[in-house]
């Protein structure tokens, strides 16, 4: 094949393409244009579907403003019309306002017109009613010349001899009848006190309790009695160096008998042996362990019987430290009677007899309850001053009422009485220590002599307790070793019997025993 021959065979070859080409190229074209016409038919059904739609959704919503318009055109008719019918209500109250006050200045008007008018007709009554008075005046002027030319008397001169012989007619009829009144009185008066007195008496019946120096404590065995007693008698004694109390341990069966005048302490001392005797360990140690823990349990105690006894006797507001002291009460006596019972019945005479005369029986009962509060003192200072004077120091201190206090502090005339409750509060105490049986005197003397054997050991430096035992034969004198060295506590001993034996009178000898006990205490950890 030649040349010319490849040549027109490749020419032919591309003339075929590009014929291929050009035909490829309008047939493509055409299937575009048919597309073409075929997208713009659909983007116009469209858009004829998009209007449609916009002009349903634009009608809708112009329906729906117009019902939102109708609704809020209502709700704002309706407040208006509230409004409305508001301020109509206001204006005829103003009308109906305005009315009655034009109704109440007319009745005014007519009112001041009347006071007017009546003014005026008084003015003329007035000026009428003084000229009577100065012609009845005048006629009294010359009625009384008259007399006193008749009678030979001025007016002044008859006036003072009728005035003096009224004043010596009145004064013998008011002798006379006071006279009558107080003699009545004296009949009658003492005969209406013994009434009251014994009305009250018989109304209050109480049985007497005379306290006893001794205390009796039971036991199951004799057994126990050498385990109290302890090796070489140590338990005993370290029982009665913490309490101060005599512990007596004889024949009799099955008991002990505890000792000592203070009833605090031997109340202290029975419990602390009941207390131990039921644990089983009775040792120093344990002993003295116990007797501190009663000693609180004791103070509890007093509270709650102090506030029992104002709550039996409806006695209330009254201040928790005199509640401590009426409850101290129950553990002090008085010639042998119990304090509290003595206060107790006084209280009760004092609230029936104040009833029956018609004075305030609520503190009546108050003050009779508290009359003898200075017999229970905080402090061996407090012993020297009265207790009447010392009771009424108290309640004044505490708050309590003055009548109260008068009625504490006279009721043994140490003050004069201002009010009537304090003679009551007087007769019901010595109404009170009157009954039989009540009181006995040696027994007082006999404490009082024991509390002062006790106070002699007091009065020197060192002292830390001081037991008077044995009826007051053997004064036990415990002191603080830090202070007291041994030889100190032998010339103290000496200086306290002679102390004893220059200021006291005492039956018999006074043992004088000093003890001075050292004790090192260490913890180990």
């Amino acid at each position: 094949m030649d040349t010319n021959t490849i040549i027109y065979i490749a020419v032919a070859v591309v003339l075929g393409l590009i014929i291929g080409f050009i035909i490829a190229k309008s047939m493509e074209k055409g299937k575009a244009s048919k597309l073409i016409s075929e997208a713009e038919l659909e983007s116009k059904s469209i858009l004829k579907q998009a209007k449609s739609d916009a002009e349903a959704l634009k009608k809708d919503k112009i329906l729906q403003a117009k019902e939102k318009f109708i609704e809020l055109k209502a709700e704002h008719e309706k407040v208006i019309l509230s409004r409305d019918k508001k301020m109509a209500e206001a204006e005829k109250r103003i009308r109906d306002k305005e009315s009655q006050i034009s109704n109440e200045l007319s009745k005014a008007k007519k009112s001041n017109q009347s006071l007017e008018d009546k003014l005026k007709d008084y003015d003329f009554r007035l000026e009428f009613l003084e000229k009577k008075k100065e012609e009845l005046e005048k006629a009294h002027k010359s009625q009384i010349k008259q007399l006193e030319v008749i009678s030979g008397l001025s007016a002044d001169e008859a006036k003072e001899q009728l005035v003096e012989s009224l004043k010596e007619e009145a004064k013998t009829d008011a002798m006379a009848y006071v006279q009558d009144r107080v003699e009545e009185a004296k009949l009658t008066a003492q005969q209406e006190a013994k009434k009251i007195i014994i009305n009250t008496i018989q109304r209050i019946g109480t049985e007497e309790a005379v306290d006893n120096c001794v205390s009796v404590f039971n036991i199951e065995s004799d057994d126990v009695k050498g385990r109290i007693i302890g090796r070489e008698g140590r338990n005993i004694r370290a029982i009665e160096a913490a309490t101060g109390v005599e512990i007596i341990v004889d024949d009799t069966p099955e008991a002990i008998i505890l000792s000592c005048f203070d009833s605090v302490r031997r109340e202290i001392a029975r419990l602390s042996l009941h207390k131990l005797v039921t644990d089983g360990r009775i040792h120093p140690a344990r002993i003295e362990e116990v007797v501190k823990k009663t000693q609180k349990q004791i103070e509890q105690e007093i509270i709650e019987v102090g506030k029992r006894t104002v709550i039996d006797l409806g006695i209330h507001g009254l201040h928790p430290e005199l509640i401590k002291m009426v409850g101290r009460m129950k553990y002090r006596s008085s010639y042998g009677q119990n304090l509290l019972q003595h206060s107790r019945e006084v209280a009760k005479l004092c609230g029936v007899m104040a009833a029956e005369l018609g004075l305030n029986p609520k503190l009546a009962k108050r003050a009779g309850l508290l009359h003898d509060i200075g017999k229970v003192p905080d402090a061996e200072a407090d012993v020297e001053t009265p207790h009447a004077i010392l009771g009424m120091k108290w309640a004044e201190k505490y708050g309590e009422k003055p009548e109260v206090c008068n009625a504490i502090g006279a009721h043994h005339d140490e003050i004069e009485m201002t009010t009537l409750l304090s003679p009551i509060i007087q007769v019901c105490d010595a109404i009170s220590g009157a009954r039989p049986g009540a009181r006995r005197q040696v027994l007082d003397s006999y404490i009082q002599r024991l509390k002062d054997l006790e106070a002699v050991a007091f009065g020197f430096n060192g002292v830390k307790k001081a037991y008077a035992i044995q009826a007051g034969r053997e004064l036990r004198v415990i002191v603080e070793s830090e202070k007291v060295s041994d030889d100190r506590a032998a010339s103290l001993s000496f200086e306290i019997s002679q102390k004893i034996q220059t200021d006291m009178t005492y039956p018999g000898q006074v043992k004088v025993t000093v003890i001075r006990e050292t004790r090192a205490v260490n913890i180990a950890k």
